[in-house]
């Protein structure tokens, strides 16, 4: 636990996208589709490390509502549905301190098992 306090969050105009400030002076911009293929719903994680889920096609994910959960963390909803993660100050701060391993690492299970950050017949938006 960092005990990280946020100072600021925004979501991105076009909801690609959410920034958040810590007190800490940290700041990161996390894009939708990492907060949703890492969301800390048992859904994705499971309900140990080897129930986790890798989740694909969610390139073009956006955020569509943020809400409170007490003063310790937010729900996020996203517009393909899924709404059951509850991401703490803490999640947020590992999830931005941890992206140059994470994020990689997404990127090769994906390879290995031939899946996609698109979903299956769409077509990319430039």
């Amino acid at each position: 636990m960092t005990d990280a306090w946020p100072t600021e969050i925004k979501v991105h105009k076009d909801k690609s996208a959410l920034t958040i400030a810590f007190e800490d002076g940290a700041n990161f911009t996390l894009s939708a589709e990492y907060l949703r293929v890492e969301s800390p719903s048992a859904e994705v994680q499971g309900h140990s490390p080897a129930d986790r889920q890798l989740v694909s096609g969610k390139r073009e994910v956006r955020l569509q509502e943020v809400i409170p959960v007490g003063n310790y963390a937010v729900r996020l909803i996203f517009d393909d549905g899924h709404s059951t993660g509850i991401y703490t100050w803490d999640t947020f701060h590992q999830l931005g301190r941890e992206h140059e391993t994470r994020w990689p690492r997404y990127l090769q299970e994906l390879a290995a098992k031939n899946l996609s950050r698109d979903l299956p017949g769409t077509v990319r938006r430039h």
